[in-house]
């Protein structure tokens, strides 16, 4: 049956239009969700605050299974012993396809080499970022995941902050179902 309207078919967004910079807008709200946010102008930057959290939590297991980061960490000149075992590790590292800023979502895909269960399964997840992979809204992100790939990948992933569920006596827990802590290092790039 066609439609009685087609002028009115929702093409147009219903959210408000950006009213600051992108990673402004996604700093604001991923920290509003309790997530934890910094902002490095290049890579050697990003290696020196990550040896700064690494350091000062006392972490000796980091688990990254990414090529492209362990060696843009290495070449920045942090030198980290990674961890093969997920289930055991202080903390992970990985990368991500995008970041949502009206959301603070961070988004997350079955092709990135970290897979379904790196983000998910370690005590404390570690995302590094760049400026370029900022987009507005989970409509810009779902259309630039299916331009970069033929064929979808099998998940497809967005984590809001630390996990959290309030199944129990409508109370907030964190950290039930997934990390209990979320990192973002967004890089200049």
């Amino acid at each position: 049956m066609p439609v009685p309207f087609p002028q009115s078919e929702g093409t147009d967004s219903v959210f408000q239009p950006l009213k600051q910079e992108i990673d402004v807008e996604f700093a604001q709200n991923f920290t509003g969700l309790q997530g934890r946010f910094s902002f490095c102008i290049d890579e050697s930057e990003l290696a020196h605050q990550l040896q700064l959290l690494i350091t000062s939590r006392k972490w000796d297991k980091i688990y990254c299974r990414e090529t492209q980061v362990k060696e843009t960490l290495s070449s920045a000149g942090l030198a980290i012993n990674y961890s093969g075992d997920l289930t055991n590790c202080d903390a992970s590292i990985t990368g991500c396809e995008f970041l949502v800023a009206r959301t603070g979502s961070i988004v997350m895909s079955s092709a990135q080499q970290s897979g379904r269960t790196t983000s998910v399964y370690a005590p404390v997840h570690i995302c590094i970022a760049y400026t370029s992979q900022l987009v507005y809204d989970v409509k810009e992100a779902l259309v630039l995941a299916k331009n970069k790939y033929p064929k979808l990948p099998s998940l497809i992933t967005f984590a809001t902050g630390p996990s959290r569920t309030a199944d129990i006596e409508k109370t907030l827990v964190v950290g039930v179902h997934g990390p209990k802590e979320v990192f973002c290092f967004l890089v200049e790039k």
